[in-house]
């Protein structure tokens, strides 16, 4: 049985990347899967994070960006957009199970508790059904770091045919400011 662990990758800010130091990603096919294969991916929420999310997303409900607007909701302070910890299931597929050149198709989620700032995630993917024309359905669990489920769900990928072993692409530093004022 196949099982893989990935934690904060080096392509990702707040992480040490140099050129000398890339990270290989390394895909399992789909003939190389089998069900109960799983693999673990794991981040943390950051303030940088969540303001990053909301202006790419454009989802700035003051519950995730205004802490007086968020003490006064059912959570009594801001938390994270539900897709950020969706966001780490698509980074899982992508690079850890199955890896580079996976097509994602479908996805249903169930969020289940708030996401706090500095909460640590841990996405688990397992293997749980292989279909033909290389689909397979993998188990998607997301626990904070007290072992909570706070995201679940299923998603529906098309497992590469060929193996593949790339450089983890460099990203680009992305500053934030705020023009408010």
């Amino acid at each position: 049985m196949l099982a893989r662990r990935r934690e904060c990758q080096p392509y990702w800010s707040g992480c040490d990347m140099r050129e000398t130091n890339m990270e290989q990603l390394e895909n399992i096919t789909y003939n190389e899967l089998s069900v109960g294969d799983s693999a673990t991916f794991s981040r943390t929420l950051t303030e940088r994070e969540l303001l990053l999310f909301a202006a790419v997303s454009g989802d700035v409900n003051p519950v995730h960006l205004d802490s007086e607007f968020a003490a006064n909701s059912l959570f009594g302070e801001r938390i994270a957009h539900g897709m950020w910890s969706g966001s780490l299931i698509s980074a899982a597929l992508a690079t850890v199970l199955p890896g580079p050149g996976t097509i994602y198709l479908g996805q249903d989620l169930s969020f289940r508790q708030p996401v706090r700032l500095n909460d640590t995630l841990t996405v688990t993917l397992t293997v749980a059904e292989k279909k033909p024309k290389n689909r397979v359905i993998i188990e998607c669990v997301v626990t904070n770091q007290n072992g909570e489920a706070v995201t679940q769900g299923n998603a529906t990928v098309l497992a590469p045919s060929e193996k593949q072993s790339v450089d983890a692409p460099r990203l680009p530093e992305i500053t934030i400011e705020n023009d408010a004022g």
